[in-house]
C-alpha cells in the first residue's frame, strides 16, 4: 500500500508487512515484501525508493539473511523493465551498514 508521507521529507510511504521470526516461510515473505514494494513504486511512477532492513527489529529476523534476501530481490528486479533509478537502504547503525555493504559487494 502507498500513502502520502505526512511530515516526512519523502512524498510517499510504501507500507510493507515483514515476517516475524518463527512464523514460517519468513524468507519468501521477506522477498515478496521487497518485490511488492518495488512494484508499487514502479506502478506509481516513482524514480527512487528507500528501504529499511525489513523485519530485523522487533520481528527478530537475522540481519545477515535479510541483507541477502533484500539485495538479491532488488538486484533481480532491477534487471527487468523498471523506471526506478535509485534504491537506497536506510540502515540503523554501522553494523547494519557493514552487513548490507558486504552483501552488495557480492554482486560486483
Amino acid at each position: 500500500m502507498i500513502t502520502t508521507s505526512g511530515n516526512l521529507k519523502a512524498r510517499y510511504v510504501i507500507h510493507a508487512a515483514g515476517p516475524r521470526k518463527g512464523e514460517g516461510d519468513e524468507e519468501e515473505k521477506l522477498r515478496n515484501a521487497t518485490l511488492s514494494s518495488l512494484r508499487v513504486a514502479d506502478e506509481n511512477g516513482l524514480k527512487s525508493i528507500g528501504f529499511p532492513a525489513i523485519s530485523t527489529g522487533v520481528f527478530g529476523f537475522p540481519i545477515e539473511r535479510c541483507a541477502e534476501i533484500m539485495l538479491s530481490a532488488t538486484m533481480d528486479y532491477l534487471q527487468g523493465e523498471t523506471g526506478l533509478v535509485r534504491v537506497v537502504f536506510c540502515l540503523y547503525g554501522v553494523e547494519a551498514f557493514g552487513v548490507f555493504e558486504g552483501g552488495l559487494k557480492e554482486f560486483q
